[in-house]
């Protein structure tokens, strides 16, 4: 039993090993073009894989409204827990001041500081995925003026050299619709969840801004009565 999994893990890095070099020879037929276009590729994955962890994290162990209204009556604020509207519940909390007005407000801030937060980082994902098919634009652009440069001193008689040229345009050109076309599918799909995340805390923000209403209305009429 040993022999086979040896056999299968020499034979696993081998594959790995001529997947690498494989892909440094597609890289470095490409020229220059190639490297802002990995470096781009690299940043987009790492803001998209950011941004879904951060998404897992503000959708999981939430508060709903009703616990939220409960804690603003005096209840004890619950424990733990990473959810969206906990969150905004929670920088609430640490910054009223007692004054109705005045806490209205803040609850204003602190829902328009967690909106901004949803929606950071998503444009750049989405320019850095937009510049990618432009540089392999470029790439191709360089690429025919390299093989057109060839034809203009030696003719169409060494293809080798046109080759080189041919390849610089469909390398850049298909690694660029690579990154691209990934990278917009995903920007779209984390803004439709950006935006299903704030319209539930627009509507959590909505109610607790009622309930303070509702406070300061109450508080009107008693003052007024006395």
């Amino acid at each position: 039993m040993m022999a086979p999994t040896l056999g299968a893990i020499a034979i696993a890095n081998l594959d790995l090993t001529e997947l690498a070099w494989s892909t440094w020879d597609y890289a470095v037929a490409g020229g220059w073009v190639m490297i802002p276009m990995i470096i781009g590729s690299i940043a987009m994955w790492a803001l998209i894989i950011e941004r879904l962890r951060s998404f897992a994290e503000l959708d999981r162990d939430d508060i709903e409204a009703p616990a939220a209204l409960a804690v603003l009556g005096g209840s004890r604020a619950p424990e733990g827990g990473s959810g969206l509207r906990r969150m905004v519940l929670h920088r609430y909390l640490r910054a009223r001041t007692g004054r109705v007005n005045i806490d209205r407000a803040v609850l204003r801030h602190v829902t328009d500081r967690a909106r901004r937060q949803l929606h950071g980082r998503l444009p750049v994902i989405r320019t850095l995925a937009a510049i990618a098919p432009l540089l392999g634009l470029l790439g191709t652009v360089l690429g025919m003026i390299q093989t057109f440069q060839v034809i203009a001193q030696f003719g169409t008689s060494n293809a080798r050299a046109m080759a080189s040229g041919i390849s610089v345009a469909l390398i850049t050109t298909e690694t660029g619709l690579l990154i691209a076309i990934p990278g917009l599918f995903v920007a779209g799909a984390l803004s439709r969840r950006a935006r299903r995340l704030e319209s539930a805390l627009d509507e959590f923000s909505l109610t607790l801004d009622r309930s303070l209403r509702e406070e300061a209305r109450a508080t009107g009429l008693m003052e007024a009565a006395s």
